[in-house]
């Protein structure tokens, strides 16, 4: 491994926040960095600071000589032209490549994309495909080190699957921004967090993510020890330096100096140990119904494309149901038909009467950007009433970890995990039967994402939830139901079971249906092998047919309203579904044979 870039001793301030100080960092060859730490630390900035986009207040990046480093920025825009067109104009910065090579490189990196020749405006994609375009333009001319921030935004979750397998094919060294803990357990070698919790400001581990959690749990009971001792020596200190002047006459100066040392030791020591998180708690009306909302038959069709058809779920207390689905299923179309906001095509929504429904916005389209933080989060005065309690603003902007000389900073200068806190503080001045959550996980940092799945957990209401993080589905759904082709919509017991289903997802051309038994080549086997395949081949025809009848009962009302028979029918279908995979996998063996 060849050290690449070199920082020492960087520091960055905007205006009087200071954003980190004295930070010191290699990167290697065959590094796959995952970049992680609290909203603020600086992650973003310091992308900016090693590809020269932002000058360090101080210290020395130094690259290797000659080196190129690909960055892909949290968000890009496009000129109205075709993604063809978009890497065309980059490669005629290359002005030693011939044209032919330069188009053969636009079609190779479109095909690896997944672009169509039907794709024709960059400007008019979706965040997800200009992350992909985004992408594709830094690596056309491959880089020494490649700078990704939180790339996984604006993906769905078969997006999300498409860029690991395609990070780890694709590229040798990065340093990815993410708060994805899947992502960066699947796809890092080391870990790298920026936070003041550390007395050089940041900590790196090599090794898989769940190393650098224990390694950081290690640390962190080392320095709450450290903390413990200086306190003895702080409290014996205190003490002596608290005697009358008459009787520290005759002690030396160096004395006092050692003891003025001792006390600020313990004084950062204490700082760093204190680890702050948002207090996320929401607000529940405490119903007791049974049934919060029944959908019946429901289906939606959106300028005569049918989204989904023929739905059958009831959400009661407890339900966490977690919408799966490409960007396009309907996934925030079905929750704006549980608000109201749309009206089904056919079948019925009936809510309980006076249903307390509270909607988080994936795009923040209620926060103006013009706004103070002061406005932000209290926009009728001084004070926001909290479970019928008033609390001044000082104690609620530092509930969501803003300091006080933060509330009269713009919005549209704090960061997106900033503002992504602020959107939840809002939801939880408003009490709530159900609530309704679309991407709530973008920008926000991991600290913050495992309070909210902490506090979603205890909500004793119903939750509905997108996200493409799969660590928070896994931990927090109950339920899972996805969307895509009408013909698709289907309920699932959990994460896993889903992912499972996606990866054995017959072609798009293909009609739905019962998977087609295998005929087995008896010319190749030998006798035995032959009646092994006729026994694996009429098992799996009696398997396919009990999935068929159990996913007809899981879609069932008597089954959607029992959320014990729903589970219990569930887990059947994932038991059945992992024979059926076994059964299978035994097929393909013997034809290996």
């Amino acid at each position: 491994m060849s050290l690449l870039l070199n920082c020492q001793s960087l520091e960055k301030s905007f205006g009087s926040r200071r954003i980190f100080a004295d930070l010191s960092l290699g990167i290697f060859s065959g590094d796959r960095i995952g970049l992680i730490g609290p909203n603020g630390a600086g992650k973003s900035t310091l992308l900016k600071i090693l590809v020269g986009q932002e000058l360090p207040d101080a210290g020395i990046v130094s690259p290797k000589k000659h080196l190129r480093i690909g960055y892909v920025p949290q968000s890009s825009e496009f000129r109205d032209i075709s993604p063809h067109e978009v890497l065309l104009e980059r490669l005629q910065e290359e002005s030693l490549m011939p044209d032919y090579e330069k188009e053969r490189l636009a079609q190779t990196w479109l095909s690896k994309m997944g672009f169509r020749e039907s794709d024709n405006s960059a400007q008019l994609l979706s965040g997800g495909w200009k992350k992909r375009l985004a992408i594709a333009l830094e690596l056309l001319t491959p880089p020494d080190l490649l700078l990704l921030d939180e790339p996984t935004n604006h993906l769905d979750l078969e997006g999300v699957l498409w860029f690991e397998k395609f990070l780890l094919r694709e590229v040798s060294t990065f340093i990815i921004v993410s708060h994805d803990r899947y992502i960066l357990q699947n796809l890092t070698n080391r870990t790298v967090e920026i936070n003041s919790l550390y007395p050089e400001g940041l900590f790196s581990v090599e090794g898989s993510h769940a190393n650098f959690l224990e390694k950081k749990q290690l640390f962190m009971e080392g320095q709450r020890v450290q903390e413990r001792s200086f306190a003895t020596k702080a409290r014996r200190e205190t003490h002596w330096l608290r005697q009358t002047a008459k009787a520290r006459t005759t002690k030396s100066q160096s004395r006092i100096d050692k003891a003025q040392e001792i006390l600020q030791e313990h004084a950062e020591l204490r700082k760093r140990n204190t680890q702050k998180k948002a207090d996320i708690q929401f607000e529940t009306s405490r119903r007791q119904t049974r049934k919060l909302l029944v959908a019946n038959n429901v289906g939606l069709e959106l300028g005569n494309r049918p989204l989904f058809q023929h739905l059958d779920i009831t959400l009661s207390p407890g339900t966490r149901l977690g919408l799966m689905g490409v960007n396009g299923s309907g996934k925030t179309s079905f929750l704006r038909l549980l608000t109201g906001e749309l009206s089904p095509t056919h079948g019925t929504i009936k809510p309980a009467d006076d249903l307390k429904i509270v909607y988080f916005d994936q795009h923040r389209a209620k926060l103006s950007l013009d706004l103070t933080l002061r406005e932000a989060l209290a926009p009728t005065g001084d004070y926001v009433f909290f479970r019928k309690k008033p609390i001044h603003i000082i104690g609620w902007c530092k509930r969501f970890l803003f300091s006080p000389d933060m509330l009269d900073m713009p919005l549209k200068k704090l960061s997106g995990g900033e503002r992504a806190r602020i959107a939840i503080a809002h939801l939880m001045l408003q009490p709530a039967d159900l609530l309704l959550l679309d991407e709530p996980t973008n920008d926000l940092d991991i600290p913050t994402l495992e309070t909210l799945e902490e506090s979603l957990i205890d909500f004793p209401g119903a939750v509905v939830l997108i996200t493409h993080d799969r660590y928070m589905l896994d931990r927090l759904c109950n339920i899972f139901l996805a969307l895509g082709n009408p013909e698709e919509t289907q309920l699932y017991a959990d994460y896993a079971q889903w992912e499972s289903a996606q990866r054995r997802k017959p072609a798009p051309q293909k009609p739905k249906g019962a998977k087609k038994v295998p005929t087995s080549r008896k010319k190749d086997l030998s006798f035995k092998e032959r009646r092994e395949c006729e026994q694996i081949e009429k098992a799996m025809g009696n398997e396919e047919k009990k999935l068929q009848e159990l996913n007809s009962v899981v879609t069932a009302a008597s089954t959607v309203e029992n959320p014990q028979k729903l589970q219990k029918v569930c887990k059947q279908i994932a038991e059945t579904q992992s024979h059926i995979d076994s059964l299978y996998h035994r097929w393909a063996e013997l034809h290996k044979l």
